[in-house]
């Protein structure tokens, strides 16, 4: 299982003959490829997985993703892992 985060592609940009790209995600920005990606847009929001980019998705899709991802960390930080409270023996 691979997870890819949405990042918001801020600008693109060439580097060593590759389509790459400035991504914030979350006030983090990090350069990704964007060859797997070549319409994306700065604007546009990409699925990302180490580093590379593997689909352009709207925002809509964006912010579904990042309500999961909070959803699940405040499961995790309930210690509700996998739909059930862990508990001490």
């Amino acid at each position: 299982m691979c997870l890819g985060i949405p990042g918001l592609v801020m600008e693109t940009f060439r580097e060593n003959g590759l389509l790459m790209g400035k991504v914030d995600f979350g006030g983090v920005y990090q350069r990704v490829c964007l060859e797997h990606t070549p319409d994306a847009q700065p604007g546009n929001y990409v699925i990302v997985h180490v580093g590379f980019s593997l689909s352009v998705v709207d925002d809509e899709e964006a912010r579904q993703v990042f309500a999961f991802i909070q959803r699940a960390s405040e499961d995790i930080q309930d210690g509700d892992v996998l739909g059930r409270q862990d508990s001490e023996p």
